[in-house]
């Protein structure tokens, strides 16, 4: 079945069965029903790459993520393909893993498939040597690249991201000023997401004149055993900490669960703040007060300047969103 069965049956000329496919306005409704009626009668679906082609545009985007299981990641593919699908784009979605080989393979697949743009989404898209991020810059020159909590400086390439910095400070800050001193901060990478939230809890140290103990600064797996772990680990090597803010609720998660195995009374003796607010701050006892990073806003964003692009319009090659911090039954200040 092709578009030629279409016209013969409709009665109509092949070049108007491909606009009524197109959307070309220059058709009356009659003529227009008339061939989708036949299009449903005989079941006709039309090749989408080929009417791809004709329109120059295929209505896709391709999406990345490192990793589909992470909350905020998984809350990020969600808010993404909502929006998208307001504007009736589809999304095809390749989930990366961290390695930068990987990553290029699938980008390679996105450009491939003949996507409008690609939406990066997390700040582990952005390599620390700049050579690694040539096959972006390059590849802008083609199609749209939308980073979504990540910046990379280039022609056609759109960031939209929370500031993690100002978030992290507030929050440190908050902490400090409620008399804690020893605040030790866990965190998972350093991404560019990462070092501007490391930046803001050291910042939060200098502004209040505040001494800076590098032993308090401790990396870790996104995993909440091993952050529970790690905590008992350093409890039980006599380092002495009252407060934990981590760069990801998992590990607030961890931080919780240790202060519970080690007998420490939350918030009393022992405060501890999450990041991104997902589900996990609200599934311990007590829960956990959060930095919300903004996802939905920072996702709806992303698709509204990118929908911009697509008109023509004049929009910011970056965007930066606000946080907010959640209090929750973790802090007392």
């Amino acid at each position: 079945m092709n578009i030629y069965d279409v016209s013969k049956h409709a009665g109509v000329s092949i070049a108007t069965v491909s606009r009524v496919l197109n959307g070309n306005p220059n058709v009356s409704e009659k003529t227009r029903n008339k061939v989708l009626n036949v299009m449903a009668e005989l079941g006709y679906t039309p090749n989408v790459f080929a009417r791809g082609l004709g329109l120059n545009t295929m209505q896709t985007i391709g999406i990345m993520c490192s990793d589909s299981s992470d909350p905020y990641l998984a809350n990020a593919i969600y808010y993404l393909e909502r929006a998208l699908r307001s504007f009736e784009y589809d999304a095809i979605l390749c989930c990366t893993g961290y390695d930068l080989d990987a990553k290029q393979k699938y980008f390679n697949l996105l450009r491939s498939k003949r996507v409008d743009a690609i939406i990066l989404a997390g700040s582990k898209f952005v390599e620390m040597r700049p050579k690694d991020n040539s096959y972006l810059i390059e590849a802008a020159k083609d199609l749209p690249l939308m980073l979504v909590n990540g910046y990379l400086e280039g022609e056609n390439i759109y960031s939209t991201l929370c500031d993690d910095h100002a978030a992290m400070h507030h929050a440190a800050t908050g902490l400090l000023k409620s008399g804690r001193r020893r605040i030790l901060y866990l965190y998972t990478s350093y991404s560019f997401s990462g070092v501007n939230k490391m930046e803001g809890y050291k910042d939060a140290h200098r502004d209040l004149g505040l001494p800076l103990d590098e032993s308090l600064i401790c990396q870790c797996d996104k995993d909440i055993s091993v952050a529970r772990d790690t905590l008992l680990g350093l409890h039980e090597q006599g380092l002495e900490f009252d407060a934990v803010i981590t760069s990801d609720d998992s590990l607030a998660v961890g931080a919780v669960k240790y202060a519970h195995e080690a007998g420490i009374s939350i918030p009393d003796q022992l405060s501890v703040i999450g990041y991104n607010n997902s589900l996990l701050s609200r599934c311990t006892d007590p829960e956990i007060t959060s930095i919300d990073s903004k996802v939905e806003a920072l996702c709806t964003t992303t698709i509204n300047t990118l929908m911009g692009v697509f008109s023509g319009m004049n929009v910011p090659s970056r965007t930066t969103i606000a946080s907010d911090l959640i209090k929750r039954q973790t802090t007392n200040f």
